[in-house]
């Protein structure tokens, strides 16, 4: 007989987060987690995202006391003060091939929800789209790039199986250095110049004066993404732990911030593919030698990921994101990266899907978002 167990303990928690390694085991395309990360991610004291909302954690378990299924209930009050939609979220949802074991894990997920009043329920959110998110749908065949998700083909009609309906898509593209236009990269060094005489700039962000530009950057982060689907503003103290983060696993050669006349108006991050090394962590950890594996890790991946490329609203479609790829095609000859992911793209996202269509990259994973009505 199944049981759920709510996640109360240290102990319980840590359950919770080694429970996907097992799953896994047999899967060659699996990439763990870093378990540090993991659990500073769901530590309700540490995660500035708990400062503002709330979420429960819970195991399914078998007759023997196995775990075989996990999930999150996520009450994100800035997603619903944002779009005025009284929904809330699932994450973390990991389950063995069994429909009874995912209907009991979102019958729980579904309950905690409606106690705090809400209609409804999104997902997957890790916690939310600010991280990671989406269940892979297409793609099995190659590993998750880093902070992408991974799970069994099966999962899609586990989740269908709860009642939840497809609400959006989010794609992957891959950027192939050797297939990049040529005449792309020329076009966009005149783009370049003409900006610069208009007073509109490109410059790498400045590692050393992370706490000044960390608030240029976030100013742009929100603005530009203000009225995608799913997007839920970065607090001042979400991004200032984002940035803390991203900042020890990348380099200035992959962030690119656009000025106008010294006003933030654009900015590009992308990160060294370090899952080519987390492959091979036991159990995500670290310690006591994995840590000095990632020292030189830029030196040794061949991939690279693009994980955010925005612009204010009044500065599109004046070549400036045709400009930060070229930036990154740059970045790629130097180090001698043969390409990397261009991660994620919403599916109704016209422009960037076009931009990227244009440069010859491919779609090769796809992520599906849920959503279901109470």
């Amino acid at each position: 007989m199944l049981q759920i167990i709510e996640v109360n303990t240290k102990k319980e928690l840590n359950q919770f987060i080694d429970f996907p390694h097992e799953l896994y085991k047999t899967d060659p395309n699996y990439v763990p987690e870093i378990r540090m990360g993991q659990k500073d991610v769901l530590n309700k004291k540490k995660n500035p995202f708990f400062q503002h909302s709330d979420a429960a954690y819970y195991m399914a378990k078998n007759e023997k006391g196995q775990i075989v299924g996990r999930i999150a209930a996520i009450n994100n009050t800035n997603y619903r003060k944002h779009w005025n939609e009284e929904y809330g979220f699932f994450g973390f949802f990991d389950a063995i091939d069994d429909k009874k074991v995912a209907e009991l894990l979102f019958k729980t997920a579904f309950e905690w929800l409606q106690t705090k009043g809400l209609k409804g329920i999104y997902g997957p959110m890790n916690p939310s789209t600010n991280d990671t998110c989406g269940t892979l749908i297409e793609g099995f065949d190659k590993p998750p790039y880093l902070m992408m998700t991974h799970n069994f083909s099966y999962y899609d009609d586990l989740i269908k199986s709860t009642g939840m309906e497809k609400s959006m898509d989010l794609l992957s593209y891959y950027l192939d250095k050797k297939k990049i236009p040529e005449r792309m990269i020329r076009l966009t060094k005149g783009i370049e110049e003409r900006l610069n005489k208009q007073g509109i700039t490109f410059r790498q962000a400045n590692f050393k004066d992370i706490k000044n530009e960390a608030p240029r950057i976030r100013e742009i982060y929100n603005q530009a993404w203000d009225e995608n689907w799913g997007f839920v503003p970065m607090t001042e103290a979400e991004f200032e732990h984002l940035v803390n983060d991203l900042k020890t696993v990348t380099i200035p050669d992959l962030v690119y911030i656009v000025e106008d006349k010294g006003k933030p108006v654009a900015f590009s991050a992308s990160l060294p593919n370090l899952n080519e090394i987390i492959i091979n962590f036991d159990k995500g950890k670290l310690f006591p030698f994995n840590v000095l594996k990632l020292i030189n890790a830029p030196k040794k991946v061949r991939s690279i990921r693009v994980l955010t490329l925005g612009l204010k609203k009044e500065y599109r479609n004046m070549g400036i994101d045709a400009c930060l790829y070229t930036k990154i095609y740059d970045a790629c000859v130097k180090h001698d990266w043969d390409g990397g992911e261009a991660s994620w793209i919403l599916e109704n996202n016209i422009m960037m899907n076009r931009a990227l269509i244009n440069m010859n990259a491919e779609v090769f994973k796809r992520y599906r978002i849920y959503k279901y009505s109470f």
